[in-house]
């Protein structure tokens, strides 16, 4: 019996001492994860210090725009310009009058040539004798008044914005007419004249439609 309490001694004084070690090491992970988040906090907060330092310093930022992005504009449908179309044919329509009489401004001979006021008589024999050349020509045969009316005034003003001096306008002889009276012809006679483009015209020659057609001189464009 004597003999057994030292061994029981040494076992008890053994766990003890293991006890005191597992203490000891526990106290001492506790006391560097404490450290860690010590350093961590410390770390947090000079950042958020340095953040605010430079929002104080810089102000507001705002992000600047990627230059590298074109911002484009879709295009819109251009709107097609009939109303404008509509108004120019009506100024052509009141600008050629059917009841202007053109015969007292017609020279007195066989063909019935025009000048305006201020035109030599050597411009008529040069339209006879083709001094100018026939740079495009309009067919009114076959038209109603209305028709040929508005062909005519659209003809003589883009004749004339083109920059060409001399074109020919086919009237017809009025054949197809009742009683055969050259309506159409009186008529063309009378609009020309009011054209402040129009400084001259001769009929035609036989080759060119003769009675049926007139050979104009226009304004320089």
């Amino acid at each position: 019996m004597t003999q057994a309490l030292p061994v029981k001694l040494k076992v008890k004084i053994n766990a003890l001492s293991e006890l005191r070690l597992v203490k000891r090491a526990i106290e001492a992970q506790a006391k560097v994860q404490a450290a860690l988040a010590a350093a961590q906090a410390v770390k947090q907060r000079q950042l958020t210090s340095d953040k605010d330092l430079f929002t104080r310093a810089a102000g507001v930022v705002n992000p600047i725009a990627d230059k590298r992005k074109a911002l484009l504009k879709k295009e819109q449908a251009k709107p097609h310009p009939i109303q404008r179309q509509r108004d120019e044919e009506a100024v052509l329509r009141e600008s050629l009058s059917d009841e202007f009489d053109a015969t007292t401004l017609l020279n007195t001979d066989a063909d019935l040539s025009y000048t305006r006021p201020g035109i030599g008589p050597d411009v008529v024999r040069k339209l006879r004798l083709g001094h100018w050349t026939i740079q495009a020509e309009v067919d009114l045969h076959g038209l109603r008044i209305e028709q040929a009316r508005d062909a005519l005034g659209r003809f003589i003003r883009e004749a004339q914005k083109k920059g060409l001096r001399c074109v020919r306008v086919v009237h017809g002889k009025g054949l197809g007419s009742p009683g055969k009276t050259p309506v159409l012809k009186t008529r063309v006679l009378s609009w020309l004249v009011q054209k402040n483009e129009v400084l001259a015209y001769v009929q035609a020659k036989p080759a060119q439609g003769g009675a049926g057609a007139l050979v104009v001189l226009l304004q320089p464009g």
